[in-house]
């Protein structure tokens, strides 16, 4: 028997840098239609829903084949409104109204709709494979590395990170120091147990390492990019690798 394993899309209707941003048309589509389909079209998925507060994301959601078995209330929909208020919502009310409680969640964000469906899937694969682990998280490896980073504190340079074994590790070549990775938004996964605990992520999470870039729309300068990268994936089922993962800030 399959794992029953949700795509849980959020989607509010609020947006400062890009009114409606979810309804904005790229490459032909809503925006979020990328993402819906993207989940539609995967082979572990096996339910779709949107969490929105806005019945005009929630009609063109309907309209592209995911659910919308509620709306979501206004107080986890605010600029600030972190995304465990939004999870915690979505499975508490689905256990509550629907006795449903799935395996997995993943986490689709709409607004960085460049993927590819089989890292999805893999991904997937691999949380279901970890029974223990809390959840999943998808990762570049970082081009900048924290131990060269610094903060100030009264005027004086403090080294962000310290390396055991080394009085100055932001004086050793990159290559010397530890590999660290940034999380880049592609996919994540949570389960619903760690979601009812009030975390996103838990204790024990799993690298899912990708090296194709997360981009998003955040700003109307974005849009050319990401259309041309979507229009490109529709054609080669290809995304050109990342050349600079860290500048990605999810």
């Amino acid at each position: 028997m399959n794992a029953e394993v949700l795509a849980l899309i959020p989607a509010r209707g609020g947006s400062k840098s890009i009114p409606l941003k979810n309804l904005l048309m790229v490459a032909g589509k809503p925006l979020i239609a990328h993402t819906i389909e993207q989940a539609l079209n995967s082979r572990k998925i096996t339910r779709t829903i949107v969490s929105t507060d806005h019945e005009e994301i929630a009609a063109v959601a309907r309209e592209f084949g995911a659910e919308v078995p509620f709306m979501r209330p206004t107080e986890f929909a605010l600029d600030w409104s972190p995304d465990i208020d939004v999870f915690r919502h979505a499975v508490e009310w689905l256990r509550d109204h629907q006795g449903y409680e799935p395996e997995l969640i993943v986490h689709l964000r709409p607004t960085g709709p460049v993927r590819r469906v089989e890292l999805i899937d893999q991904a997937i694969e691999t949380m279901l494979s970890a029974s223990a682990v809390d959840s999943l998280r998808s990762v570049n490896r970082a081009v900048q590395t924290p131990y060269k980073m610094w903060s100030v504190d009264q005027g004086i340079l403090r080294p962000l990170l310290q390396l055991e074994g080394t009085t100055e590790p932001y004086n050793l070549p990159r290559q010397q120091l530890p590999q660290v990775y940034w999380q880049n938004g592609y996919v994540d996964i949570v389960r619903p147990r760690t979601v009812l605990r009030g975390l996103m992520s838990g204790g024990s999470i799993l690298p899912f390492i990708v090296d194709e870039p997360m981009l998003e729309i955040d700003y109307e300068d974005d849009v050319a990019k990401v259309e041309e990268a979507l229009l490109k994936l529709r054609e080669t089922g290809q995304i050109e690798p990342d050349a600079d993962p860290g500048r990605h800030s999810v």
